[in-house]
Parts: C-alpha cells; structure tokens; sequence
C-alpha cells in the first residue's frame, strides 16, 4: 500500500528545536520515497478541510508532532476517518505517547511511523467532550489549570506548580455513580484513566490498557497529606485493580476500579482536565467509554 503523510507541528508545543525536528522529518520522509505535506496544528481544533483533503488526496497517516493537547484535538477531529495516527512526542507531558510505548527520540519515533504497526485505540467522552488519555478532577486538574498560565512549560513548571498545590490542597466531594451503585466520598482528586499515567511515565493507573474497552477509575480519598504521598507511591509502583465495593470503599486510601462508564456529580465544582488541558468544570459529568475510536502507529 502506498502511503501519503501529513505532518501537523504544533508551534508553541514543549521541544525547543523545532528547526531541527522538521528537518529530520523532512530528509527521513523523503529517504522513506513517501509523499507528505507539513501543517500546523490550530488552536480551534477545526479540521474539516483535512477530513476533505485525506479523502480527496489519498491521506493514510496523520503525524501529531506535538504533546496530549494536539493528539486530542486531531484524534477528536478523525473520529471515524479512515486514517493511522502517528506521534512525534513534543509536548510537555506526552501521556499517550509514552503509554504506547512512543519514545521522544524523534528518529526512534519515526521508525515506529515508517514501520507503520497500527492498533485500534480506546478513547471516552466526558460531558460529551473527547478525551484520548486521561481526564481528572481536584489537585491535578488545579496543577493543570495553573500550569497553563505560565510563560514558560516543561517538567520543571510542572513540578513547582505541583508543589505550590500540594500545600494547600483540599478534599473535594463526590458523589459516583458506577454500575447501579452510588458511593458519597471526599476525595483530592479523581482520574479517569485510558492510558496509565498523566504523562512524563507519571504511572497513576498502572493496570490501564489503550485496548480494553474499560475505563480506569483512580479516587485519591481525603487522608493526612504524608500519607498520601506514600499511598501515592504505591500506587505508581504497583497499584492494582479491585473489584468496586461499596462498603469497603470508605476504608480504602486509594479507590482503584474499573467501568465502561461513570457519572460523577461534583458539588463542590472541584477543577477539570482534560488530557491535561484546562477545562471549565460542571456539578454533573457523564462519562463513557469510546471503543476502538481510532488506529494509533505504535510499537509491536
């Protein structure tokens, strides 16, 4: 089969050298004797005319060169299109990227692309808005929200603002509502999890699959905050999947389950993310799986 690229750079995405990336994409697509074409990413998320344009021109494979942010908007905009996706991973964080197995390494990353192993990847709707990774509500969600009004991105800005958040963070209420049973609870935040970690090998779910057809539900509960660092810890070692049980799930630290969907009511309006990106937040989310929503270029 004959492939065609179109590469979408984000231009205010996390790696500095974007003079370098293009290059190296340019001189291996060409090596390769694959016809492609360079665009940007826009921050509407408005891609109708490549919907055109990849049906028009014979379009097999859009490359995402940019972090969660842009992945989500362009796997969003070709839902049901008949196309791979690929990621260069350029972003801040690169939650899916990295859950795929997507190393930054361009030239490794490219490798993956040229190989061209593609596999269909989950995604879910919450409030009818696309996630392609993880969404959460409470401290990370704050983190997020923050996170974006600096001037400048990266692991560092992530981590300070983390801290400067941890200091003064507080339980939300909660009310859940999984599989016919409701449980009221106080908790920091809650993660909805398609891939395993927030990004940066950050693992919060650690039994996450891209391809299961279930959503990872992650609920930190109130607790001391020295506890829940070493709970926190535990989890991104090795925190396990248990089976939903009401009256046990006030005892537990961390609530760590599993669903096809979810509806969470959040009185106390706790923060929204959404693959790391800040989202204004609601007293109701509606969330539900999306199964094989898209064909994702990843290693075999």
């Amino acid at each position: 089969m004959n492939r065609k690229f179109i590469y979408f750079i984000n231009p205010i995405s996390g790696t500095k050298n974007k003079v370098l990336t293009l290059e190296i994409i340019q001189k291996r697509t060409i090596e390769k004797n694959i016809p492609f074409e360079i665009l940007h990413t826009n921050a509407a998320g408005n891609y109708d005319e490549i919907k055109l344009k990849i049906t028009t021109e014979n379009i097999t494979d859009i490359i995402v060169c940019g972090g969660d942010g842009s992945v989500n908007q362009i796997c969003n905009a070709m839902l049901g299109v008949n196309v791979n996706i690929g990621i260069i991973p350029m972003g801040s964080g690169n939650g899916l990227a990295f859950a795929a197995k997507i190393p930054k390494n361009i030239n490794k990353a490219l490798d993956i692309i040229f190989d061209g192993h593609a596999l269909n990847i989950d995604s879910f709707y919450i409030n009818k808005r696309f996630s392609c990774m993880l969404c959460g509500l409470g401290f990370d969600a704050q983190v997020a929200h923050d996170f974006a009004k600096q001037k400048q991105r990266g692991l560092k800005t992530y981590i300070k603002q983390s801290f400067k958040n941890f200091k003064g963070a507080k339980p939300y209420v909660f009310e859940l509502q999984v599989n016919e049973s409701t449980i009221h609870t106080e908790a920091f935040f809650i993660s909805i999890a398609n891939s395993n970690q927030f990004g940066n090998n950050f693992t919060i779910a650690p039994a996450a699959s891209l391809h299961d057809g279930l959503l990872d539900i992650v609920v930190v509960n109130k607790m001391n905050k020295l506890r829940m660092i070493w709970h926190l810890l535990k989890q991104i070692r090795k925190g396990e999947v248990k089976p939903y049980e009401d009256k046990k799930f006030h005892s537990t630290d961390i609530g760590y389950f599993q669903a096809s969907n979810i509806t969470i009511y959040n009185p106390s309006m706790a923060p929204l993310h959404i693959d790391g990106e800040p989202v204004a937040t609601a007293a109701e989310f509606k969330i539900e799986i999306i199964e094989n929503a898209f064909r994702l270029l990843m290693p075999l």
